[in-house]
């Protein structure tokens, strides 16, 4: 694994354990999980995304929660010349990516098997080329409103460590949720909606791998939305960085 110590973690609602792992599983959590795990590391301590991909990798992208892998083990295996962090705190879903890239043969992935929030503090200033947040969890009760990740408080942390031009790219089947990242994004001084018809954000692009998600939100009579923002151009009168 790469780093040292412990980093104090901040509150993190939702789950971690599933279903038993089978014996396949198993074996890859044990074997092949530390060769790509970022450990976690002191509160703040700089990690540099390049130094974590051998050779190193043109641009690195990040997934937030990658759910069972599959955009992320598509995404990689179409863009060997990217390295891609995921975060992902569920065994399962961690279980799930270790065997597509098992079966893919992927040298391009590292996982971060803990809640994202420490690892983007780490990250450098415009350090990342894309990040993807997938189907969250959209805690659809007002009262819970303050466990969706996308709030403002993440929004910087994403504003940081996004390059100029980067793409954020969000995704949803909840209608509370899809209303509230509009309404979260949308007034932020660093990011722009790229979307110009209904297409743009009914349909995904073609370089947007599907999802279980989605496919799960469309057997069951749901409409996937799907965002694509862009880290607007960094000047001191914009966001003062």
């Amino acid at each position: 694994m790469i780093g040292t110590g412990l980093a104090r973690q901040p509150n993190f609602y939702g789950r971690r354990y599933g279903r038993k792992l089978r014996p396949g599983q198993q074996r890859l959590y044990v074997e092949l999980l530390p060769r790509l795990a970022i450990d976690p590391a002191p509160v703040g301590a700089p990690l540099d995304p390049v130094a974590l991909f051998d050779p190193p990798r043109k641009e690195v992208w990040l997934e937030i929660g990658f759910g069972g892998g599959e955009h992320l083990a598509e995404q990689a295996r179409a863009h060997p010349e990217v390295g891609i962090i995921g975060c992902e705190v569920f065994v399962n879903g961690i279980a799930s990516l270790l065997g597509h890239i098992d079966r893919l043969a992927l040298q391009n992935v590292r996982i971060y098997p803990d809640d994202a929030r420490p690892l983007l503090d780490r990250l450098p200033d415009a350090g990342i080329a894309r990040a993807f947040l997938l189907f969250p969890d959209p805690w659809p009760k007002a009262r819970h409103e303050r466990r969706r990740f996308l709030g403002r408080e993440n929004l910087d942390r994403l504003a940081r460590l996004l390059a100029d031009g980067a793409e954020l790219r969000v995704a949803s089947d909840d209608p509370t949720y899809i209303r509230w990242v509009l309404e979260q994004v949308l007034p932020h001084p660093a990011f722009q909606w790229l979307a110009r018809r209904p297409g743009d954000w009914r349909e995904r692009s073609a370089d947007w791998p599907p999802t279980r998600y989605e496919q799960k939100a469309l057997r069951e009579g749901r409409k996937p939305v799907f965002f694509r923002f862009v880290r607007r151009p960094r000047t001191s009168s914009v966001d003062g960085s």
